[in-house]
């Protein structure tokens, strides 16, 4: 294979869960979640980065991460739903690897994060409206990935497959 896989969408899209299941099947291949690397490295979940010091915060050490991952091979990068927004980020993970976008509808992604309060921007009166808002400013940007794959009639493995194929093509 030896190509990089990214995975970018918006948040509860199942980049995390779908660049875990590919590290199950690609074991030449290492699965780094940015967000949970963040995390680590920082010693506090996101949700209190954002409310310690700023989102601007947040932005710098996503991009640093993202710039600090993007070397070697073979790696399976999970993205943050907002990381692929920034054009730096976007050009190097674009240079990188394969990017794919995992495009899921409102209802589903509203569904997987209706009670979840450890989203920050989601952490707020009427998260649906702010999906929706959010969408609607993103969309044009995660379509600049490599693939679009439409995520809502497709099982994890088909979609799996999906990743797996393109990137040995």
């Amino acid at each position: 294979m030896g190509s990089s896989i990214i995975l970018v969408g918006m948040p509860a899209c199942g980049k995390t869960t779908i660049g875990a299941k590919l590290a199950e099947n690609l074991s030449d291949y290492i699965h780094i979640d940015v967000d949970s690397l963040i995390e680590r490295t920082e010693g506090k979940a996101i949700s209190k980065i954002f409310e310690d010091c700023s989102e601007d915060y947040f932005r710098k050490l996503e991009y640093d991460t993202i710039k600090m991952v993007c070397t070697g091979k073979d790696k399976i990068i999970s993205t943050g739903g907002g990381a692929f927004q920034n054009p730096d980020n976007r050009a190097m993970l674009l240079n990188f690897g394969k990017v794919f976008y995992l495009k899921t509808n409102i209802e589903t992604l509203y569904n997987r994060i209706a009670n979840d309060t450890t989203r920050p921007l989601l952490a707020k009166e009427n998260p649906k409206k702010i999906l929706e808002d959010m969408l609607s400013k993103r969309e044009d940007n995660y379509k600049k990935a490599h693939y679009t794959i439409d995520t809502n009639n497709l099982s994890e493995d088909e979609i799996v497959r999906f990743i797996i194929d393109e990137t040995n093509s």
